[in-house]
Formats: C-alpha cells, structure tokens, sequence
C-alpha cells in the first residue's frame, strides 16, 4: 500500500475492484489474482485489493462488522486498538465531560472514531503521510468525518492545550527492529509524553503493558486491560481523569478490579483450589485485592497464584481444584501420572525455569486422562500442583 494505490482504491474503479476481490478471495491467491485480472481489474489494483480484502477479514476480530468498510495497513492492523478497549475508553472519556480530543498518533483511526461516535470531535495526528491518509480514509468510510480531522504532522508541534483531553499512543516498533522496549526511543519519546498531563490535565497515555509503574505520573491511574485473557495494553490516566490508583478491566464484559496497587497478599499454606489470576490484575499489582474478594492467599510472597480451601466463583481467574502437591521430582512426578492414567496435560507455570514442553516429553506421556500440572514455588521451594 502506498499514497497512490489508496487513491486508486477510494475512485469508483478501486471500489469495483474491492467488491470483485471480496467475490474470489478465500481460495488460491493466483487464482484470485487472475480471475480479477480477467475482469479488467489492473494487476497493481488487483494485488492491492486482495490484500484489502484478506486485511478487513483479519481484521473484524478487532473491529467487528465496521471492518468491511475500512481500509488498512498490516502493521497498522497490527498496532490498532481493539474496538472494545477504544469503545469502553471513549465512553470515559465522554462520561467525564470531555468534547474535544487531540488523538496523537491516531494510527489507523480505532480511538478517533470510538470517542466521535460518543459526540466527541477529535483532532487526529499521524507522523506517516499514509497511515493518516488511512484514518482520514476510514473516517470518511464510517461517516464521522465532520466529527474527526486529521492531520499528518509532528505529535510534538500540535497545541495541546486548545483541547478538552489528550490521548497519546506513541510508537513502539521500529521497522525492522520490532519492539521498542526504552520508552526514550519511543515516538514521540516518553520526555514529551510525560510532559503532556501538565499541559493538558485530563491526558490519557496508552501504554505497552509492560509499562514500568515507576512511569505513572503522581496521582495518575494505572489501567490494565485484556481481553478474552490476552493482556492488550496499559493506559495512565491523568489529572481529573483519575478514579483510582491501580485498576483491571476484563473485556468484553467489563468486569473491574481496583486497589492500591501496593498491598501484600497474605500468605499461606497451599489449599484446596489454585486460581490463577487474569493477566490484567497481575500487571496492575492487584493480585491481593484479588485474593481479597475470594478469602484466598498466596504460597510464596513473589509468586501470584492464589489458594483457597473451597471454590469460589470468580471472573478475575481460573480455578483449578488441587489433587497433589509435592516437590519436584521427575521421577515421582512420571510414576504418579503413570499411575493416574494421565496422557494429555496442559501445563502452566510460574516461579519456575523449567520449559513446559521439555518436561513433556522427558514425563513420557501415556494414557487416556487429562489434568492440569503447575510448576511453581511454595515457601521458596520449588513445587508441583497436579489439579483437574
């Protein structure tokens, strides 16, 4: 994808060649190729389509139906934020008062369009002529271009403060080079991001979910998020805006877990049941508010599952009732699976340098029953949990 083929995609021709694609994708690509070609389509059009066409399936896990209608870039596809995370947020954002948004690094537009469709004009900034090209583009598609204006230039040359919010996601990737881990690398840099909740107070910061919590400016709230147990992102959110120290949202249903951030669960003896905590609570350092609200505690300080002596229903973590506990022993950990019969084992751990899959197969496997084996610490020592 380039300036030109965006164009060419946006005419009445690239919408045919849109709809033709849509009609032949889903088997062999040259096939598909060629039957547009047969049909007119230019191989440039026709290549860029298909593409489009593969894109928008990817990408209506992220962005449901709307994705049919929007155009995309695979690293912006990538990078984009789940439209449940930039629905919820926009929602908060508007609940708090807020009626205009500078989006920068608006990416390929998922939160400029989930905070217009909550009534709020944005004011979206992309550094790449592309991907802002792309967000004006998709803007356009979803019909909230009178509500979202975007703009290719420098996050660090817009005037923040003619806002009622900000909203900064810098980059964190590099082509060719991944990740970015040092938040001074990042684009903008952190020097600037950090800086933006004193220009703007209510500043939201979406955050790699490794974020240091040393970064979270003072009386700011940390935010963790996952959804359907995979950990998306952190967001700081700033001045105003902050309702709590330390909070975890579970998505798509919303269930919420808030605390200090700094508690220490108590600890204690390995119960009946082991609950393992979603991602976002162990990333938000909520894992003793967590063990809180099942009257849990955990085994060893530095290790983040939670025992209780009966079950208890939770959304924030699975529960696995405990059959066995013992040290580690390869040889009586084979014998007691040979015993039980158990050949298929699913196999987590925490506090532990042993490789899950090597340990598979060194345990020999044979039967027909299943159960769930953790490898972790109890009191320091290493441990192992055979559970249903």
């Amino acid at each position: 994808m380039d300036l030109e083929l965006l164009a060419a995609l946006r005419t009445a021709e690239g919408s045919a060649a849109l709809a033709a694609a849509a009609d032949v994708a889903g088997g062999e690509p040259l096939a598909a190729a060629t039957a547009l070609r047969a049909r007119g389509v230019s191989p440039d059009l026709a290549s860029a389509a298909l593409t489009q066409t593969d894109l928008r399936r990817r990408g209506s896990a992220k962005f449901g139906a709307a994705a049919a209608a929007m155009l995309f870039t695979r690293p912006g596809l990538e990078q984009a934020t789940r439209a449940v995370v930039a629905d919820r947020r926009a929602a908060r954002l508007a609940a708090a008062g807020v009626r205009s948004l500078a989006d920068l690094g608006c990416g390929l537009g998922s939160d400029a369009l989930a905070a217009a469709r909550r009534g709020i004009r944005v004011h979206a900034v992309d550094a790449d002529p592309l991907t802002a090209a792309l967000a004006a583009a998709n803007a356009e598609a979803a019909g909230l271009a009178h509500l979202v204006t975007v703009e290719c230039a420098d996050a660090t040359t817009v005037p923040v403060e003619q806002f009622d919010a900000v909203f900064a996601d810098p980059a964190r990737r590099r082509a060719g080079r991944g990740r970015v881990m040092d938040p001074r690398s990042w684009s903008p840099s952190w020097d600037f991001i950090a800086t933006l909740p004193a220009r703007v107070p209510r500043t939201v910061l979406k955050l790699a979910p490794g974020i240091d919590h040393a970064l979270l400016p003072a009386g700011a709230e940390g935010e963790w998020v996952s959804v359907d147990g995979d950990l998306v992102e952190a967001a700081f959110w700033c001045g105003p805006l902050a309702e709590c120290a330390r909070r975890a949202v579970l998505l798509p249903g919303g269930a919420e877990l808030t605390g200090s951030g700094v508690e220490a669960a108590p600890v204690g003896p390995v119960g009946a049941f082991l609950y393992d905590p979603d991602p976002a609570v162990v990333r938000s350092h909520l894992v003793a508010e967590f063990a809180a609200s099942v009257g849990g505690r955990i085994a060893d300080p530095e290790i983040a599952y939670v025992y209780t002596d009966a079950a208890v229903d939770t959304g924030f973590g699975r529960r696995l009732e405990i059959t066995d506990v013992l040290p580690f022993s390869l040889k009586r950990l084979r014998t007691l699976l040979r015993d039980r019969g158990i050949g298929r084992l699913e196999i987590r751990k925490r506090g532990s340098a042993l490789e899950p899959e090597q340990l598979r197969k060194d345990l020999r496997l044979s039967g027909s029953a299943g159960a769930s084996l953790v490898l972790t610490r109890v009191a320091g020592a290493p441990a192992v949990l055979l559970c249903r």
